[in-house]
């Protein structure tokens, strides 16, 4: 059964985003109309994954305010989907390199999301700080994932430098969020969609100010408690799902 509802919900997936893809074309001559698709792609992805795959998601903690920054847990690509659909217009960082992706890259682009060039390291900094300063003065959020990349879940931290360099120059609150759908949306290329709840919390916030270490050695220890309480339940929640299922 969850081969079929992953195979189902990836048929959706792909149909849906290819539609939108096409027929949403003209929405990128206008200012914001990149966002619009953005987030309904978003919420179309959200509610085939529930319906189909039976991967529903549930939040905790109060939803960040416009014009802070957002530091995320990252363990599979539901996080873009659920980080683009629960905040207000967002600016996501993201790799440079997929805006050579065809459509995918164009609405980034028109989204104006952040893309960051990670082999000019210092100069990445400075034009990722650039691109966010003016977001922020836009009262966009600014959310980026401190590891740079998908981590499985257990997998030791490896927060970048990046986020503290964001921290720093954008002289404002960050807010950390910790999840577990790397329980939930796995296997081979993601393809597997495990049945069940992902949980998001998004934590208190740190404010403005710190030192650049304390602010990296508080902002990774609060991400990963929060994000090893929520694994350890949903291990727990899948284990009695399997349970069930065989009584």
């Amino acid at each position: 059964m969850t081969f079929l509802r992953s195979a189902l919900f990836f048929l959706w997936f792909a149909a849906t985003s290819a539609m939108m893809a096409i027929i949403c074309l003209p929405l990128l001559a206008l200012p914001r109309g990149a966002a619009w698709v953005g987030r309904h792609w978003s919420l179309l992805s959200l509610w085939g994954l529930r319906v189909l795959a039976g991967t529903g998601f549930e939040v905790r903690g109060t939803r960040p305010p416009n014009g802070v920054l957002v530091a995320v847990k990252h363990m599979s690509m539901w996080d873009t989907m659920a980080i683009y659909a629960l905040l207000d217009d967002p600016a996501i960082v993201f790799k440079k390199s997929l805006k050579r992706i065809p459509f995918y890259g164009w609405y980034l682009s028109r989204a104006r999301m952040i893309a960051i060039d990670r082999d000019r390291k210092a100069g990445a900094l400075r034009e990722m700080a650039a691109a966010a300063r003016a977001e922020i003065a836009s009262d966009r959020s600014i959310a980026i994932f401190p590891e740079g990349t998908r981590k499985k879940p257990g997998a030791p931290a490896d927060y970048k430098s990046g986020v503290a360099g964001l921290y720093g120059q954008l002289d404002v609150a960050c807010y950390p969020v910790a999840l577990n759908s790397g329980l939930y949306w796995t296997g081979s290329m993601g393809f597997v969609k495990r049945k069940g709840t992902i949980v998001i919390e998004f934590l208190p916030p740190i404010p403005a100010g710190l030192p650049r270490r304390a602010f990296m050695a508080r902002l990774q220890a609060e991400i990963e408690e929060a994000t090893a309480k929520l694994v350890e339940e949903g291990q727990r929640q899948l284990s009695e799902g399997a349970i069930a299922m065989a009584t």
